[in-house]
């Protein structure tokens, strides 16, 4: 009977162990779904998977009330930039985690050609051209975890119709949520911090500027 030595056992496990978390870790990076802040921290993006294609719209602003004055469309000019897709149904390119279409860059009203490539599980970087030339690109940070597929890309029968905000972390984790409590009055004369702003973007699949083009 062959008797393996006991350091080549460990080591055979222990490079077992390696390439299933580079697996993991490499599963994770290659998902572009999330929140993420942009690179010079004024908005977020929510990435998800709608019809095929990879949307991205602005769901959060460090100064709320924007508005995208700088479209060529004249209707769209006092529309909210917050919920406003940025990232048009872009699609896989075969063979390599990076998905191509278009971004609508709210700066200069321009729609260009672009790529974006999770570099790991969170960054994500954004190239953008026109007509092939002209490039340049920033790297986001994830904010928040992959999200799955909306009921709107899965066409699921029977789906609510009102998929509202994405579970709070308590329904996630199963942790109870508090009651809802009458904020105590503020006292004279102090100022203090406004909370967080609740989730007004929800399940961008179902927004009117993108659901008409996922299904």
């Amino acid at each position: 009977m062959l008797h393996c030595p006991r350091n080549i056992v460990k080591s055979a496990l222990f490079f077992s162990v390696s390439l299933l978390g580079a697996d993991i870790t490499s599963a994770r990076a290659a998902d572009p779904t999330g929140d993420w802040r942009v690179a010079d921290g004024v908005a977020n993006v929510r990435v998800a998977q709608c019809g095929g294609g990879m949307w991205g719209v602005v769901a959060w602003e460090k100064e709320p009330g924007g508005r995208d004055s700088n479209n060529p469309d004249a209707s769209k000019k006092n529309r909210p930039t917050l919920g406003m897709p940025i990232l048009l149904d872009m699609k896989k390119k075969a063979g390599v985690d990076s998905w191509e279409g278009q971004v609508y860059n709210a700066k200069d009203g321009q729609t260009y050609s672009s790529t974006i490539t999770p570099t790991d599980a969170d960054h994500l970087e954004i190239q953008g051209c026109v007509l092939g030339f002209l490039c340049g690109g920033e790297t986001w940070t994830r904010v928040a975890p992959p999200i799955p597929s909306s009921p709107v890309n899965s066409m699921a029968k029977g789906a609510a119709k009102s998929a509202g905000a994405p579970k709070s972390p308590a329904a996630t984790t199963g942790a109870a949520t508090p009651p809802a409590t009458t904020p105590a009055p503020k006292p004279a004369g102090k100022k203090t911090a406004s909370a967080p702003s609740a989730d007004t973007v929800g399940d961008i699949c179902l927004l009117a500027d993108i659901a008409r083009f996922a299904h």
